[in-house]
């Protein structure tokens, strides 16, 4: 006879899903952000595959061609395909996009971490010179560096560019990790490490730093559109990339601005890269942020 105790209950353990699946079941909103960028990382990629044309042939029997089954966009002042300009544009827009954003939110978390760590006259000194930073808008911030530094373009890309997009992330990302630090310096936790006599580096990397991480990638994914955008508004004013490199910014300056009511798809196309480039990673952002944040998940 069985009894109740010697009786088995059946439990299944619950399959895992993968974050990445999680996340878009979860957040449909940011997916299709996210889809967006990764089309535009593909077409970045393989563009020679993808473009139609060569982005810098000039066809001067083709030019300001209306939008057609040949050139699918139309032409630009130069009878360069525009389709393949965008295409080619998306290139310098993530490239830039993403190793400004990465430079500029890195050393601002770092920034951030030592500023709340360390307190005192180190986190007031560092403060203040944030709060200079800050005072300035981030498009004249940008546009002063870019102004001092020049050109310095190493591998097709133009480093004092992603210095100036940069530069201005730096004290806002700061000031978002020094106050997820504050409250993590105060955890039980870290005042045990203190006692047990551990070293800064070893407290700071061990214990702060991986308490960042979340606030860290929101900031990295969120601040990737503003450096498109800045990258766009800096080629546009003629301080960032140069002909003839294909930039969405680029294109709306110059000819463009002359023929913009003969040839008006010379500037609506790559405006609407530039939005959908922008909204796509605000998007992704937003969501990786409501995904991450454990307070929206309860």
């Amino acid at each position: 006879m069985t009894t109740a105790a010697s009786a088995t209950i059946p439990y299944k353990v619950p399959k895992r899903r993968h974050p990445v699946l999680l996340f878009m079941t979860q957040q449909s909103v940011g997916a299709a952000g996210l889809v967006f960028i990764v089309l535009m990382a593909f077409c970045a990629v393989f563009a020679p595959l993808v473009s139609p044309y060569d982005p810098l042939t000039v066809d001067y029997g083709a030019m300001l061609e209306r939008p057609s089954a040949v050139h699918w966009l139309g032409t630009d002042s130069f009878g360069r395909d525009v389709l393949s300009r965008i295409i080619y544009g998306s290139r310098t827009a993530l490239a830039i996009g993403f190793i400004a954003s990465f430079i500029g939110c890195t050393a601002g978390a770092v920034v951030g971490v030592v500023s709340a760590y360390f307190g005192g006259k180190t986190d007031l000194v560092i403060q203040g010179f944030m709060d200079v930073l800050l005072s300035f808008p981030i498009i004249v911030l940008a546009i002063t560096v870019v102004a001092v530094l020049g050109n310095n373009v190493v591998l097709g890309i133009d480093v004092n560019l992603i210095i100036a997009i940069a530069i201005p992330m730096l004290p806002r990302v700061a000031r978002v990790v020094r106050a997820s630090a504050l409250a993590i310096r105060e955890m039980p936790y870290v005042d045990a490490a203190r006692a047990a006599g551990y070293s800064h580096t070893r407290i700071i990397f061990r214990h702060i730093v991986p308490n960042v991480v979340a606030p860290y990638l929101i900031m990295l994914t969120a601040f990737v559109a503003q450096a498109i955008l800045a990258e766009a508004s800096l080629s546009f004013l003629g301080l960032g990339v140069t002909e003839p490199t294909p930039s969405w910014g680029l294109m709306l300056s110059g000819a463009a601005a002359d023929f913009y009511q003969q040839a008006p798809w010379m500037i609506v196309f790559p405006g609407i890269a530039i939005s959908l480039g922008v909204f796509a990673f605000n998007l992704f952002g937003d969501s990786l942020r409501d995904w991450l944040d454990p307070k929206i998940k309860l």
